[in-house]
């Protein structure tokens, strides 16, 4: 950081090592949209991005004046494998000892604020204990998702056995650093109809592989396009926090495209994609020409097909205007929400504060069946129920009725009748490939665009990754699946960049993901589709478990409430390429859990 800028007020940083219980308080803050991840409640207010963490310092060695140095531990204090929060009076610093060396670096996770020091230190990484997210203890530099921005590495020396840290006063404020990146050199840019770069689609995946081709060094045109009206920001948090603005939920502030030349065409919709001539049209004509093309075009929710389908104030959530909408006709009114699956749940949860009655229909019997199993499944229905949400199960919508042309009751098959001022619909959602048709890049019969390891199509040149793709999933035997997770985007366009600039790289992450619901949440790890037993370890009741589930005799997945940062701990697991069995998780054994990893 540059000592050449004037210095930022200090922000005061009151962070004690939390219990769990505060803990998950603030994450769930974040996660309601509070306190983002991009506004940090330092000083009570979201904090405006200083100028110092938008563009590269001019030089790296800040001066005298800037910088605080303290003895924090003795030599003997510590034990390999050990992380601990350590005072340096302008704010605290993680402190690791591995292979007999100490580290020092950011104490929180810059994706949400988690404290690390709670998080899995294991194979030269400590691992986030609530998203996942990889942080390289030699460097700080992030090496696996979710989140865009690094830890400080801090200086450590070792004088007469005690262990002293060195760091500049505003590194140790803002918490998180973004790497240093090469600026677009293509002096034509804003009026040519080439660009070396092409990314169709501006969510996580897009997003990524745009900002890693820059920290990478690429320097030519880099042109981002998105259907959306806004730059790209956190859609999984709509769900979970409908009343949030787009300036809440941007990953990145509009200076920062401009700072590293990133150009984002909003309301942009490609109609047609012509790989033998690398060219695309849009919808209003538009032609540009591409070297290098990542389709990320993510997906679109299903909706109804029901009588009365056109009736107003029925939605899908795509947009904050969407959410805004919904929050807006819920509040003290009927909600119905159709579908118990994440992104119903979530809103549920979310209006069950705001509207007069909320209910969910859904199919199956139990909410998220498929994915979490009928026990899981019924314990958190009955966390729903005792926040007075009716569920009515095993059924579906076959009527939307309508008074003055807006919505007034759901009629379900079960022939009851709901009261409904709004509607929301999370059934689904299909990959929002058809602009590809015609293309010539191949898509399975269910639209998906199926990519190798490197997410290379079936076109040289042209790569794919999101939602709308199938991959091989390294450690279930390149198993072809499609896993929309937020997480699994990042890593994918990271993985698309490095392949543009022929890295050759391959995808080789373990999923994760998680929710957030009346203030607790869910983490969730590994690929469980297929999974025939369920492992539940802890109490389902009182909502602090974990759930192994598995496939034979392997365990494929693993979920938890209230359990951190156990599930940290198993993707690290899998992430070293281990194989969990089921009698190692069948015993309530879990030391196989707490060795420090591989």
């Amino acid at each position: 950081m540059g000592g050449c800028f004037s210095k930022p007020k200090p922000v005061e940083l009151k962070i004690e090592v939390v219990l769990p219980e505060k803990e998950r308080g603030k994450e769930e803050l974040s996660a309601s949209g509070k306190g983002s991840p991009r506004a940090y409640q330092g000083n009570g207010t979201a904090r405006h991005f200083h100028t110092e963490e938008r563009l590269p310092a001019p030089h790296p060695y800040p001066g005298a004046q800037d910088c605080v140095e303290a003895a924090v531990c003795h030599v003997k204090d510590f034990e390999n494998g050990q992380m601990r929060e350590v005072e340096l009076g302008w704010g605290k610093v993680l402190l690791v000892k591995d292979n007999g060396e100490f580290h020092a670096l950011g104490h929180k996770c810059p994706h949400y604020g988690a404290p690390l020091v709670k998080g899995v230190l294991s194979r030269g990484r400590v691992r986030c204990p609530w998203h996942g997210a990889c942080f390289n203890i030699s460097t700080g530099d992030l090496e696996d998702f979710p989140g865009l921005d690094s830890l400080h590495k801090f200086q450590v020396k070792i004088e007469k056995e005690k262990v002293y840290v060195r760091a500049s006063k505003q590194a140790l404020q803002l918490q998180r650093r973004t790497k240093v990146m090469a600026k677009c050199i293509s002096p034509s840019a804003g009026h040519s109809g080439s660009t070396n770069v092409l990314i169709v689609g501006a969510g996580a995946a897009g997003l990524v592989c745009a900002e890693t081709l820059r920290q990478e060094g690429f320097s030519d045109r880099i042109v981002l396009c998105t259907l959306d009206r806004h730059l790209p920001y956190d859609r999984p948090k709509l769900s979970k926090s409908l009343d949030a603005q787009p300036e809440q939920l941007a990953l990145r502030p509009k200076e920062f495209f401009r700072a590293y030349g990133i150009e984002v065409l909003t309301e942009a919709q490609v109609v047609t994609v012509d790989v033998r001539n690398k060219k695309v049209v849009f919808k209003d004509g538009f032609k540009l020409e591409y070297s290098k093309l990542l389709l990320a075009p993510g997906s679109s929710p299903k909706t109804l097909s029901c009588k009365g389908k056109e009736v107003e104030n029925v939605f899908t959530i795509r947009t904050p205007e969407d959410a805004n909408r919904v929050v807006r006709l819920a509040r003290g009114r009927n909600a119905v929400v159709v579908g118990a699956g994440f992104l119903g749940m979530e809103v549920a949860a979310y209006l069950t504060e705001k509207a007069h009655s909320v209910s969910v229909v859904e199919l199956e019997e139990t909410p998220f069946k498929r994915f979490l199993g009928e026990r899981v499944g019924r314990a958190l229905m009955k966390m729903f129920e005792n926040n007075r949400v009716k569920f009515y199960m095993q059924t579906e919508v076959s009527e939307l009725r309508a008074q003055e042309g807006k919505l007034k009751e759901v009629v379900l098959k079960s022939s009851k009748v709901v009261r409904a001022d709004v509607c929301v619909v999370g059934i689904g959602a299909v990959p929002a490939t058809g602009f590809l048709r015609q293309s010539g890049v191949g898509l399975d019969s269910r639209g998906f665009i199926p990519v190798n390891k490197m997410m290379q199509t079936n076109v040289p040149g042209v790569f794919a990754a999101g939602d709308a793709v199938t991959f091989p999933l390294a450690w279930r035997n390149n198993r072809k699946v499609n896993i929309p997770h937020w997480q699994m985007a990042h890593a994918q366009g990271r993985v698309v960049a490095q392949n543009m600039l022929a890295q050759e790289a391959e995808i080789s992450t373990v999923p994760y993901l998680w929710t957030a619901m009346f203030g607790k949440s869910l983490r969730y790890a590994g690929y469980g589709e297929g999974f025939d037993d369920v492992i539940i370890q802890g109490d389902l009741e009182e909502l602090k478990f974990v759930a192994f589930y598995t496939k034979g005799d392997e365990v494929i997945a693993v979920a938890s409430m209230n359990y951190d940062p156990i599930v940290s701990k198993v993707a690290e697991v899998l992430a070293s390429g281990r194989a969990i069995r089921k009698r190692e998780v069948e015993t309530g054994d879990m030391s196989w859990l707490t060795g420090k990893g591989s």
